[in-house]
C-alpha cells in the first residue's frame, strides 16, 4: 500500500497541471485562439524539420486522428494563422508553416507561458522531489 501522503502529493501535482492547462486555455482565448489552435501553432513552430511539419507529424504531436487534424488546420487556415504548402519533392505531402499573424500570436502566448512555467517551477520542486525519492517497493 502507498502511504497516505503520496495521494496528497499526486493530487497537488495533478491540480497544478490542471490549473496550468486552465490558465493556458484562458490565455489562448484572450489571444483569440482556441486551446487546440494554440497547440497547433506551437507544434508547427516547434517542429524540427525546416521544411515544416506534415499533417501526419502534427497529428502525432496533437494526439489526434488525421481527419481531426485536417479539420483543425482548415479552421486555422481560414483564420489566417497557418499556410499550407505542397512539398516540392513529393506533391502528395502538405507541409505547414505559420502565417505572420499566427507567428505573432504564438510569440505573445509563448512569452506568457514561459513566465507562468517559471513561476510553477519555483513551486513544484518540493513535491517532485518527494515523489522521486520514494521507493515503491
Amino acid at each position: 500500500m502507498l502511504p497516505d501522503e503520496v495521494y496528497g502529493e499526486l493530487l497537488a501535482i495533478r491540480t497544478g497541471l490542471r490549473r496550468f492547462l486552465h490558465w493556458s486555455e484562458q490565455q489562448a482565448a484572450a489571444a483569440g485562439l482556441t486551446a487546440a489552435q494554440h497547440q497547433l501553432l506551437l507544434a508547427i513552430r516547434g517542429h524540427d524539420d525546416p521544411r515544416g511539419p506534415t499533417i501526419g507529424d502534427l497529428a502525432g504531436h496533437l494526439l489526434l486522428r488525421h481527419n481531426s487534424t485536417v479539420g483543425l488546420i482548415d479552421r486555422a487556415d481560414a483564420a489566417g494563422l497557418v499556410i499550407r504548402e505542397r512539398d516540392p519533392e513529393d506533391h502528395r505531402v502538405v507541409r505547414l508553416h505559420l502565417s505572420a499573424e499566427g507567428a505573432r500570436r504564438l510569440e505573445a502566448l509563448s512569452a506568457a507561458h514561459l513566465q507562468e512555467l517559471q513561476r510553477l517551477a519555483d513551486e513544484l520542486p518540493a513535491i517532485w522531489s518527494g515523489l522521486a525519492t520514494r521507493s515503491l517497493g
